[in-house]
């Protein structure tokens, strides 16, 4: 009803209902990305972009720069373009031996490319130097790479997940959609009660960067 009237007031104020509605929808996602966050941003591909173009830059004047070399693998594996990405992982190999980091990164790449076995070995040994390297999102991998083939390994990861996220909205979100991709339904919903019951106790300051993902898990539950 609220967009309705906003449409009809907009209408009077420009004349135009297709423009209206554009104008409406701008309003919308900013507000969103301000105190919600719940529609992607619009400039996050564009700056990743440069970023890519800065790095290829970089690397082109001076060949032997390991750290932009191992930044642009992460920004192209963002990007998707996974074959590229491990092309410089692996030339970078002998200087980040001891990075979980690096293993991680590298083993995502091998699970997008198909390279299962190959990959899950190589992130479980960056796991090892560091269990809470790129704060757990690892396990979260690993569950979607085989929540159709071993249910009990992609609930093993979950698992392993909600013990280094367990103060966060998005952890249980996150974890209540893979339960509810594996058919856990009552699962799902504690999952997701538990990250508004969550959010409800973060201080306000915390509040801002979970918010969006409380909202999901309060829609999610009541699917």
């Amino acid at each position: 009803m609220l967009k309705f009237i906003g449409v009809l007031l907009l209408f009077r104020l420009v004349g135009n209902p297709f423009l209206a509605i554009f104008i409406l929808l701008l309003i919308l996602y900013f507000l969103d990305r301000r105190y919600v966050g719940i529609f992607p941003s619009i400039t996050k591909p564009f700056k990743r972009m440069r970023q890519i173009s800065k790095l290829r830059t970089t690397i082109s004047l001076n060949p032997n720069d390991v750290s932009s070399k191992f930044d642009l693998a992460r920004s192209l594996a963002e990007r998707k373009k996974y074959r590229e990405a491990k092309d410089l992982l692996l030339q970078i190999e002998d200087r980040y031996e001891q990075s979980a980091e690096y293993w991680v990164e590298l083993g995502h790449v091998n699970l997008k490319l198909g390279a299962l076995e190959e990959g899950e070995a190589q992130m479980l040994h960056g796991l090892e130097i560091n269990r809470k390297a790129r704060y757990g999102q690892p396990y979260l991998w690993l569950a979607e790479t085989f929540r159709h083939t071993n249910h009990d390994k992609a609930l093993h990861y979950v698992t392993q997940y909600q013990e280094i996220q367990s103060s966060s909205s998005e952890a249980y979100y996150l974890a209540g959609s893979m339960y509810k991709a594996l058919g856990r339904s009552e699962d799902a919903k504690r999952a997701f009660e538990e990250s508004t019951a969550v959010y409800r106790s973060l201080p306000k300051y915390k509040k801002r960067q979970e918010r969006g993902w409380a909202l999901r898990s309060f829609f999610a539950k009541l699917k």
